[in-house]
């Protein structure tokens, strides 16, 4: 019986791909007006995500020294003069990056459907990031009120999706048992796959519609809205 759902944020309630390309593009021009490669630095900037995040996840760097080495790789892959302080400039980046943060359309919606449905359901969160930037993200988007708990590597002894324990620990939190929690997300091996493993329930979010094959008994939904009938249809949840 599912008795929790877990949310991831970025891509999945919070639009950061978005926000990404906004904030990466203004702060490029802002240091080099009419880069030839402009169109090109919102891709450039998630290939850097993915390639300098798992240095932080496996403990090799801080959080703050892999945001430096992803600016300063993204300096000298575009031909701009690496800012001799980058700290400083990734705040600048972070200033532009804000002013677009933005929920997806589906997320409260959703989120009140299910906490107006009768179910019984605990809605949380539960992001690889750091809590006092997720938190901010869901106060300025309307949905901290809505999820509880917001749970982080930092709530969770220092793990992250899709290390076991990290769902382990999750579960734990909530006074569950793993095949009670659902996690909902769009990153198909953190979200979805990983949990499974535990005995965690994964629904992948392929709001792309990539249509990837996905292993069994992960759920593939392309819309947050069909999550309420995919509980009742797929995994008997239904309105007391």
């Amino acid at each position: 019986m599912i008795r929790a759902i877990l949310f991831d944020l970025d891509e999945t309630l919070f639009d950061h791909r978005d926000a990404v390309a906004h904030g990466v593009t203004r702060w490029t021009e802002s240091v080099s007006p009419g880069h030839e490669l402009l169109a090109q630095t919102p891709s450039l900037w998630r290939e850097l995500e993915d390639k300098h995040l798992p240095a932080w996840h496996s403990g090799e760097c801080s959080f703050e020294e892999q945001r430096r080495r992803r600016l300063r790789e993204f300096c000298v892959r575009l031909g701009l003069p690496v800012p001799p302080n980058l700290d400083a400039a990734f705040a600048d980046f972070l200033s532009h990056y804000e002013t677009a943060w933005a929920a997806f359309p589906d997320a409260a919606p959703v989120l009140d459907v299910l906490r107006d449905s009768g179910r019984g359901l605990t809605l949380g969160v539960l992001t690889n990031g750091v809590p006092v930037q997720q938190e901010a993200k869901l106060r300025r988007l309307g949905l901290l009120d809505r999820l509880d708990p917001v749970l982080t590597p930092d709530s969770l002894g220092g793990r992250f999706k899709p290390e076991p324990e990290c769902y382990l620990r999750a579960a734990a939190k909530l006074g569950l048992r793993p095949d009670e929690v659902l996690l909902v997300g769009d990153n198909l091996e953190f979200d979805a796959v990983g949990p499974t493993r535990i005995g965690m329930h994964g629904v992948w979010l392929d709001r792309h519609r990539t249509g990837l094959r996905v292993p069994a008994p992960v759920v593939t939904i392309a819309t947050l809205t069909e999550l309420p009938g995919v509980l009742e249809g797929t995994f008997g949840v239904v309105n007391r």
